[in-house]
This record gives structure tokens, C-alpha cells and sequence, in this order.
């Protein structure tokens, strides 16, 4: 004889089970906000999409967010005699082109020359506020040496210098096209403006 309600039950019982026992579903991470991630041997990267940085606020960006968009990445600094002028220029050259075919400037500040970029990532977000800055700015790195930036050591591997892979001061310039690949590599002497030309080449 079965007790009122007590089928009801099992079937509840047995419900609660299964909801309890289901593995909980992990959230997706926004590519933004994941962990740092950098191949062990940046000379196996595939593309600038599999490296990742802290912004100028520490915020941990994966450059897959670069994806389909022509890119310069640039070290820079507060204090060297190219500063005005590669500000300046670097900030038109987003104005202007930005919006319309989708550039996009990845700066990184940089202390080993001369110690022309000596402040802290809070003096530097003041400094490039003051510039009108309104492309990405990262914390600040080392791009030669042993403990330069991952990213650096793909993109001096991929686009050696003269004399050298090494990078010779402040306001290296390197155009990254839609696929994430470092296609040209340009000195400080060169004017940002007078990267158009390339840039046309990518868009």
C-alpha cells in the first residue's frame, strides 16, 4: 500500500539529486580580464594575438582584442627629445584614422634609455592625459634584455633592426597588419605621420 504522497516525493527527491550533482557551468572570462598568459618561447608564437599585457592600470589585456585591426606598437617615453613631436603625431594619426580604417596604437613605456621615462604608471597616465592621449597606453617594460617584455622579443625576432635586433631607443615603431604579424619595423627618427604610406599598404 503506498503512503499518500510519498511517489511525489521520490520523484522530488530524485530531481534535487540530479540538480545537485550537475557540475557547476564556469563563467566566461572577457578576453580583457584573463590571466597573463605569454608563450614560453615567444619565437613559437604565432602572432602578436598570443601574447598579453598590463595595461597602463593593470589590467591584464590579451592582444587578441587587436584582432582584425592594423596596429603600431610603439615604446615610448615622457622626457626624450623625440616625445613632442611622436605624441603629437601618434595622437593625429589615431584621430584620423582610428575610427575610418580601424588603427589602432599600442604604446608601451619604456625606462632603459636614459631613464627618460622615470615616473610611475600613475605619473604616466598623467603625462599622456596632458598629451590628449586617447589610444592604448601599457604599464610601462623593459623591451631589451633578459627580462624584456615577451612581446618585444617577438616583435625584435620577427623584424630585426640595423646593427642588430635589439631596440636603439625610445619610439621604436612597428606596424602589425590584420593578422597580427609584425610586417615592418621603423627608428625613432621616423615621424609617425610618414608611416601612412605603410599603413595604406594594410588596411
Amino acid at each position: 500500500m503506498l503512503i499518500p504522497g510519498f511517489h511525489l516525493f521520490s520523484v522530488a527527491t530524485t530531481i534535487l539529486r540530479v540538480f545537485t550533482t550537475v557540475a557547476p557551468i564556469t563563467p566566461i572570462t572577457p578576453i580583457a580580464s584573463r590571466k597573463m598568459s605569454n608563450p614560453e618561447n615567444f619565437k613559437e608564437a604565432k602572432s602578436i594575438y598570443d601574447f598579453s599585457a598590463k595595461d597602463i592600470k593593470g589590467e591584464v589585456i590579451s592582444l587578441e582584442k587587436y584582432k582584425d585591426h592594423v596596429c603600431i606598437i610603439v615604446n615610448v617615453a615622457s622626457q626624450c627629445g623625440y616625445t613632442k613631436n611622436n605624441y603629437a603625431e601618434l595622437v593625429d594619426l589615431y584621430n584620423e584614422y582610428g575610427e575610418t580604417k580601424g588603427l589602432r596604437i599600442l604604446a608601451f613605456p619604456c625606462n632603459q634609455f636614459a631613464g627618460q621615462e622615470p615616473g610611475s604608471n600613475e605619473e604616466i597616465c598623467q603625462f599622456v592625459s596632458s598629451k590628449n592621449v586617447t589610444f592604448d597606453v601599457f604599464e610601462k617594460v623593459n623591451v631589451n634584455g633578459n627580462d624584456a617584455h615577451p612581446l618585444w622579443k617577438y616583435l625584435k625576432h620577427k623584424q630585426g633592426g640595423t646593427l642588430g635586433d635589439f631596440i636603439k631607443w625610445n619610439f621604436t615603431k612597428f606596424i602589425i597588419d590584420k593578422n597580427g604579424q609584425p610586417v615592418e619595423r621603423h627608428g625613432p627618427s621616423t615621424n609617425p605621420k610618414d608611416l601612412v604610406k605603410s599603413l595604406e599598404k594594410y588596411w
